[in-house]
Order: structure tokens, then sequence, then C-alpha cells
């Protein structure tokens, strides 16, 4: 076997210092030429950065785990290709683990990445429990929750306008006449869940209404489903229905017009949550509310980098997202958003 290439080979064959060599593989500031004339000379040698060695030396891995807990919704996929992509132009690597959501305890796959000396997290879809936020503190690793907030001060978190979008959808619903309005919510143990709810009970509030119907969809198609068959599976049924994501209300979806023969919008008007890819599709043409998942992703990484640069302060950032009219939903005349 022949021995391994070093940095200091590269360096000798560039004509540079080994330290221009450390400073092009880490990303750092250097000439175009000095980068041409490294990654040519490893190139030729065959030579690949140690990147658990400079790890040890440097205190830095340039690793960031990402955390989901479930990537059925469109929405995290197409989220979480964001997130991999910012970073990596950053210069991080990124980890992804699978994890359950906990109201206690440490899941595995966090001690996992704290294993794998991460130099930040990323939980989305995620909750943080205390034990959770504890263990991250002490190791010194930063957290920042994408899409899910919570009340412990300590955590950094970036979401979309949760509750002001449910109370656009119920503004909306009660501007094009409907009366008699469900909602079919995403999981309450969530703060997403919990906000888009509040936020529509408070907008039909403004138009002295009250919910129809309240049920907990458990982020969850096939609850969901199961809510559609319950709530619209009598004659007396609603005749509007807000869902708390669109993975659900596609399902809601379907329900209504194949199981149960209701037109949509016709006999139901349906609006989700979201603005996934498949919500423009003409199969199911969704009205829904739009989450700028750039802008979150934007905020994410920025929020990460500042995090992990010295930062200590936590912060709590809220886009707005627009509340997208497609053919789900009957149309106000003259309905401003």
């Amino acid at each position: 076997m022949r021995e391994r290439t070093t940095s200091l080979d590269v360096a000798r064959l560039a004509g540079v210092s080994q330290s221009a060599v450390s400073r092009v593989f880490a990303g750092a500031s250097a000439s175009k030429a000095t980068i041409a004339k490294v990654r040519r000379a490893a190139a030729e040698l065959g030579y690949r950065p140690n990147s658990l060695a400079r790890a040890m030396i440097t205190g830095r891995s340039r690793i960031i785990g990402l955390v989901v807990a479930y990537l059925e919704n469109q929405f995290y996929p197409v989220a979480l290709e964001l997130l991999s992509r910012s970073l990596q132009a950053r210069g991080y690597h990124v980890l992804v683990f699978m994890a359950e959501n906990a109201t206690e305890g440490v899941p595995d796959v966090v001690q996992s990445l704290i294993d794998y000396q991460v130099d930040a997290i990323v939980t989305a879809s995620v909750g943080m429990t205390s034990e959770l936020t504890n263990l991250c503190e002490t190791a010194g690793i930063p957290v920042v929750m994408f899409n899910r907030s919570q009340d412990d001060p300590r955590l950094s978190a970036v979401t979309s306008d949760n509750r002001e979008g449910g109370r656009a959808v119920a503004r909306f619903l009660a501007a094009g006449g409907h009366r008699r309005i469900a909602h079919i919510g995403g999981w309450q143990g969530a703060s997403t869940g919990r906000d888009r709810a509040g936020g529509f009970v408070e907008g039909l509030g403004e138009s002295g209404l009250e919910p129809a119907a309240l049920v907990d969809g458990m982020y969850s198609r096939e609850v969901a489903a199961e809510a559609a068959r319950a709530t619209f599976g009598r004659r007396d049924h609603p005749d509007a229905v807000f869902v708390g994501n669109d993975h659900m209300a596609f399902a809601v979806m379907d329900v209504l017009r194949f199981e149960l023969g209701l037109a949509v919008p016709e006999d139901v008007s349906v609006v989700g949550y979201d603005d996934v890819p498949i919500a423009a599709w003409p199969a199911y043409s969704l009205t829904t509310v739009s989450q700028p998942v750039g802008r979150m992703v934007e905020a994410t990484v920025d929020l990460l980098i500042a995090r992990i640069e010295g930062d200590a302060e936590p912060h709590r950032v809220v886009i707005p997202g627009p509340l997208v009219l497609r053919a789900s939903a009957r149309r106000p005349r003259g309905f401003s958003r």
C-alpha cells in the first residue's frame, strides 16, 4: 500500500505553505491563484483532507445535525433539501437523523449526534424536552428549532406566522359565506398545531362564529381521513374545513370526493396549510397558506451560524406567509388577503 498523502506533500507540489493548504480546504480566505494551485496539486496526488483530524485540532467538526420526526409531509423534504444546500454552501456537512416526538427524555439519535461532535443541531418538526435542552446546553451545542417553537427562553426558533395564518383562513371562509366551518388540526402537542388552531378560532370569533368541529388530526393522513369520515359523513355536515397542513388536506379531499361523494368546493370548501408543490397540481388545486420556506431556511442558517460563532442570545423569528387562492375553496367577491 502506498503511503498516505499529507497536506505537506500538497504544499510542496503547489509551492505554497502548509497553512495555505489548510485554509483552502477549510473554506477560509485564499486567493484564486492559491486555491487553483492547491486543488490541482491535491488532485494530482489524490489527496483528501482528514476532516476528523482537523476537528480534533480546531474543535470544530463543521457538521450540522438535522433531526426530523417524519418525512411523509411533503413540506419537510423540500425544507431539508434547502437547509442542506444552504449549509453546504457555508462549508458545513449535514447529518440527517430521524427521531420520534417525545414529551420527556433524550432521543437516542440526539445522543448519537453529540457523540459525532456536531457543531450545532437543527430540529425540524421535533420538540425539545427540558432534558434534551439541558444536555445540548451542557455540551455547548447550539440548537435552532425549525417550524416549531417552544416556551423555553433558551431556545432559538424559526417559524411562519402560524397564528395569523389560521386567522386569515377563518376570515377568508367567513367572507365566502360559510357558517358551519370545521377544523381538522395538526397535533396539539406541537406549537404549529396549537397556533394555527388558536388563530383560526380567533378569526371565526371576529365574524361571530364558532367552529362546527375541532378535531386533532395528529399530522397523520390516516387520522385526518377518519376525522373527515366522522365529520362529513352526516347530512348536516359542515360546509367548509380548515385542515392543519396540506398532507392531511389531501387525505380529507380524497375522502370527501371519492368516499362520501361530496363536491369540492360546491359542497365543502377545503383550505390547507404549507403550500407544498402537490397543492398546485390540478388534481387538488388546494387553497392554502404558504409557508415561506426559503426565507425560513435563510433565517435558520443565519441564526445557526451566529450561534456557532459566539452569539449566545436566543432569537425567535416569525415570518408571515400569504394565503394562496386556488380551486378547492369558494372565493368571496372582492376578498382582500
